[in-house]
């Protein structure tokens, strides 16, 4: 068994790792649905069923359809949420999520407009292409006066983590999130598992060697939002989609290209990026042990690791919520 150096918020454990990872898995949404396609929910949580008023953020983020790539990478940096595009009449005209600006950055299909129309150019790419062009149009909305099941519903069904809220005259009232559920949630309902019987495993790492840009074709080819990462055997840190935003939303991203070229941006290793503090609880833990944990330090992922330090698996947010609201749930 190889060992590894695991660092957890500045402390150092010795960590087997396996050689052989497993093949990646994620939660399949249909697999928590019954025969009539609706989501099998437990009954606690029609006994806490309110209607949104009392569970969306008020005044969300919003930007114009032409506010610039720049300026919308800032506003998220800043805010970390979502972002919603309206124009000054509060309707809502689409939204701006962290895997619309990770696959323009250079992850997926939308860093394509980067190449072809911007020829690279990282200058041109951020300062005068829009919003309205990655935006997610037409997105998964629900009315203030809908309830809890409602927005579940919407979220387990199509695999989605924000919804926007609007008033009966279709004006932009709030924003939903599974971060905002998984708050509201807990402490109201209890579950009775163990961080094992919610993790997601296996995890997929990236080497500290690793370049930001394989880190952007990752997360969007995989749809992850966090990265562990890994320096020979050894757990280092962490990378997140919202680090790589940061990054871009600063000006410092200017000054690591000496030619203007977004491509020398992507070759920067992702050890300059990364966060080194990781949370983690133990599989026999209650999972009440990991949900406080990631409120507590305000992170949206704990890892999950054994007696010996052997990483086992991740409990995100989204597994929290199916683990709080679906009857019988169990990853896997």
């Amino acid at each position: 068994m190889l060992e590894q150096i695991f660092i957890i918020l500045g402390v150092e454990m010795n960590v087997p790792i396996p050689r052989k990872p497993r093949p990646l898995r994620k939660t399949d949404p249909y697999r928590l649905l019954r025969s009539d396609g609706t989501p099998n929910f437990d009954d606690n949580i029609f006994k806490v069923e309110k209607e949104l008023y009392f569970i969306a953020r008020r005044e969300p983020r919003i930007v114009s359809p032409s506010t610039v790539i720049r300026r919308a990478l800032e506003e998220m940096s800043t805010y970390g949420r979502s972002l919603l595009v309206s124009l000054s009449d509060r309707r809502l005209h689409g939204l701006l999520t962290l895997g619309d600006l990770i696959s323009y950055l250079g992850g997926g299909e939308y860093f394509k407009i980067v190449a072809n129309r911007h020829k690279y150019n990282i200058y041109s790419a951020l300062e005068k292409e829009i919003v309205e062009t990655i935006m997610v149009k037409n997105p998964i909305s629900l009315y203030v006066d809908d309830t809890l099941i409602n927005v579940l519903e919407a979220m387990i069904v199509h695999g989605i983590g924000v919804i926007p809220i609007l008033n009966r005259d279709n004006t932009i009232y709030g924003i939903i999130t599974e971060h905002d559920l998984v708050k509201y949630l807990y402490g109201i309902i209890k579950t009775g598992l163990k961080a094992r019987e919610a993790m997601s495993t296996p995890v997929l790492t990236i080497s500290i060697n690793s370049t930001l840009g394989k880190a952007l074709e990752t997360m969007s080819t995989y749809g992850f939002r966090r990265l562990p990462v890994t320096s020979g055997n050894t757990v280092v840190g962490i990378l997140t989609a919202m680090d790589i935003v940061k990054y871009f939303g600063s000006h410092r991203v200017y000054g690591d290209t000496s030619t203007g070229d977004i491509r020398e941006v992507h070759s920067r290793k992702i050890e300059d990026l990364m966060t080194s503090s990781l949370v983690t609880v133990k599989p026999d833990d209650d999972l009440a042990v990991a949900i406080q944990e990631m409120i507590d330090k305000g992170v949206s992922s704990t890892l999950v690791v054994d007696d010996e330090g052997v990483l086992q698996g991740i409990i995100t947010e989204r597994d929290v919520l199916y683990a709080l609201t679906i009857t019988g749930y169990r990853a896997g």
